[in-house]
């Protein structure tokens, strides 16, 4: 470190490049399916259950989304992206406000959505009231009859709309559009007619607070509300979605779509922090230029109005719904935010490493109406309570999805293999179909022609289902569910604990009861021979997942911790090395190159990634003229080549005893993988 004694001005130099490598997080992963409500097609980051509720509502009758997410925090999951997807039938429940421009002419100016699709909207209902914060005595400027003169300014800010009275004359309203604190002043909207000069007045502020009721419970209050563009408490700006933007010029426009680039790019940034949820409700703006002058809310009922029309959208789900559309660069916003759907939201998001798709094997089941609460009859000597909504609960689900045939999930999992094998930085976590996995009689040999269907190093298989308590409290006690949520949650908890070499098997199941079928060690042998990873409870060691292949039919990739890790190499050292590009093609890049790979692989070689006695037999970096030869270098390029030797799991312990002379002699050896 230079030590500085003269004072001055000192130039220094520094490195510019991006440092070493960095190991990348490889436990993040991301669900498709079914939930109460949330965004449709948007992948949003998740921190645990709660957060999880918080987006998109608890547990449902009408798919497994909920249910594995929750697994996955059980199973001491970190970061989850979840997509919630549905049909184009799903609708928001909505309710209109009016507005009056002349006495005859009533026009609408706000719509009152709840903020994502689905039946859940129709338990909301909204109670609309008028409050006056600030009033003062106010007389009109002889010479300029849109200016205002007030004894106080306090409270009337830019863009507040005042209301003004004068006995005799009919109230009439306005927007300040500048205030003179020294002069006393308010610059108006519009001139004012019909009122005496001479006479004074008062000038009241007028603001709107919005109940929102829940099956008749206050929810959520929002209070100083303004109808007009520009104010920084303005319905429509205060209350939309967190990665929606209003125009206060043309605050009418339909704001872009929530599968929009910008709502993409609002999670990326927020990265690091809890993304902020929206509100119950959103507004829009429904005036035009020419009916901006509408500016007397009709008043709501006392007994708040109930929105209508919510729509779960989930009879006409289709497979497209699951997987998306192929989109290009030159698409529309528009033609983007149809494209991408279900597991074309997930591939926006780069750091997903593991993806599942559990709805896909739904299993419709009529969920019970709840019953309306006891009526209350308030006692006549004690003070009568404030009068607020009370409503019979509406059913408990919408329409219910389709059961989707063995070729439709065949379509949507093959979707998710070609995704990870084109990005090569996730696996696909695959779900057996749920009648594979009910009938003992036949499940090894259903499962081995499911299985059949797939050869990939980028998907794993897992089987049986799993039985947990059911949250719904139905008939059973226990429900089933996919047991990729269970899964993933594990080998994230793997990854976090022990590292992704590691292969994510032999460790207990949490927030699990049951597997849906007893497999025994001949069933599980041939499954496993196949490939297929396979669920089983072992006396006293409770529920284990005793399987961590791949569905590849290549042995070099047989080991599901040995493809995750490749994939996390790779991308761990394109991302470092980005610096390079654009650097002089010396010897000296090739070095930098050669040395922060090497110190890369070395720290995962001492962590036990590799196999190998020494450094050199684990792995190898070359980046020297041997393979940069002249011509090469000569049109631009530069060449580095990266040797590793992954370890591979032990999959079988065999125990050899034997007798020697007069005793007994035991040795531990390794079957052959």
């Amino acid at each position: 470190m230079r030590i500085f004694e003269t004072p001055g001005v000192y130039t220094e130099t520094a490195d510019a490049i991006g440092g070493g490598v960095s190991a990348l997080r490889s436990d993040i992963a991301g669900f498709v399916g079914i939930a109460q409500r949330g965004p449709l097609h948007l992948a949003v980051p998740l921190e645990s259950t709660r957060q999880f509720e918080t987006w998109f509502g608890g547990a449902a009758g009408q798919g497994y989304l909920a249910c594995c997410a929750r697994a996955f925090f059980e199973n001491s999951g970190r970061r989850l992206w979840a997509v919630r997807v549905a049909s184009e039938a799903a609708s928001c429940a909505a309710l209109t406000l009016r507005a009056r421009i002349l006495p005859p002419l009533v026009v609408p100016i706000w719509r009152i959505e709840a903020s994502s699709p689905g039946i859940w909207g129709d338990e909301l209902a909204v109670r609309v009231t008028e409050v006056r914060r600030a009033q003062s005595r106010a007389r009109l400027d002889r010479n300029d009859p849109a200016r205002l003169e007030v004894d106080s300014v306090a409270g009337f800010e830019r863009h507040t709309l005042i209301e003004l009275l004068q006995p005799g004359t009919a109230p009439q309203r306005a927007v300040v559009l500048e205030r003179d604190a020294g002069a006393g002043g308010l610059r108006l909207d519009r001139a004012l007619t019909g009122f005496d000069a001479n006479l004074r007045m008062r000038a009241e502020t007028v603001a709107y607070t919005l109940d929102v009721f829940r099956a008749g419970r206050l929810a959520a209050q929002y209070a100083d509300l303004s109808l007009v563009p520009g104010h920084p408490r303005y319905g429509p700006a205060l209350l939309r979605q967190p990665w929606q933007t209003i125009d206060p010029r043309e605050p009418e426009r339909e704001p872009e779509p929530s599968s929009s680039a910008r709502a993409i790019e609002h999670f990326r940034v927020a990265r690091g922090r809890r993304p902020i949820a929206p509100p119950l409700v959103v507004v829009r703006e429904l005036r035009g230029a020419a009916e901006r002058a509408a500016l007397e809310l009709l008043a709501v009922p006392p007994q708040a109005a109930a929105l209508a029309g919510g729509a779960d959208g989930l009879a006409a789900l289709a497979v497209r719904d699951f997987v998306g559309e192929p989109v290009s660069p030159l698409d529309s916003d528009a033609a983007l935010a149809a494209a991408r759907r279900g597991l074309a939201a997930l591939d926006a998001v780069d750091e997903v490493a593991l993806i599942a798709v559990p709805d896909i094997h739904v299993q419709p089941r009529p969920v019970a109406l709840r019953s309306a609460a006891p009526e209350c009859i308030p006692d006549p000597c004690l003070p009568q309570p404030p009068a607020v909504p009370v409503r019979a609960a509406p059913p408990a689900a919408g329409d219910q999805p389709p059961r989707f045939r063995e070729g439709e999930i065949y379509l949507v999992q093959a979707a998710m293999v070609a995704q990870c094998e084109r990005r090569r930085d996730r696996v696909a976590l695959l779900d057996p179909p749920f009648d594979t996995c009910t009938r003992l009689d036949f499940a090894a040999a259903a499962l081995r022609a499911w299985r059949s269907r797939f050869d990939s190093a980028f998907a794993a298989l897992y089987a049986p289902w799993l039985g947990i308590v059911d949250p719904l409290r139905g008939e059973a006690l226990t429900r089933l569910i996919p047991p990729s949520g269970h899964v993933a949650g594990q080998i994230a908890a793997n990854d976090l604990r022990r590292g992704v070499h590691v292969a994510p098997a032999n460790a207990p199941l949490g927030w699990v009861q049951r597997p849906s079928l007893e497999l025994d060690a001949e069933r599980h042998g041939l499954l496993n021979t196949l490939g297929v990873n396979v669920i089983r409870a072992e006396p006293g060691r409770g529920l284990r997942v005793l399987g961590a292949r791949t569905l590849s039919s290549d042995s070099d990739w047989r080991f599901l911790n040995v493809r995750r890790l490749v994939s996390m190499v790779c991308k761990a050292i394109a991302a470092a090395i980005q610096w390079a590009v654009f650097e002089p093609n010396d010897w000296r890049t090739r070095a930098k190159l050669a040395l922060a790979i090497g110190s890369f692989l070395q720290e995962l070689w001492a962590r036990g990634a590799f196999v190998g006695a020494t450094a050199d037999a684990a792995f190898f970096v070359r980046c020297d003229d041997a393979n940069n030869p002249p011509e090469a270098r000569a049109r631009g390029e530069l060449l580095v080549q990266v040797g590793i030797a992954p370890s591979v799991p032990y999959e079988f312990i065999v125990l050899r005893i034997g007798r020697e002379a007069n005793g007994f002699a035991v040795a531990e050896a390794a079957a052959p993988g």
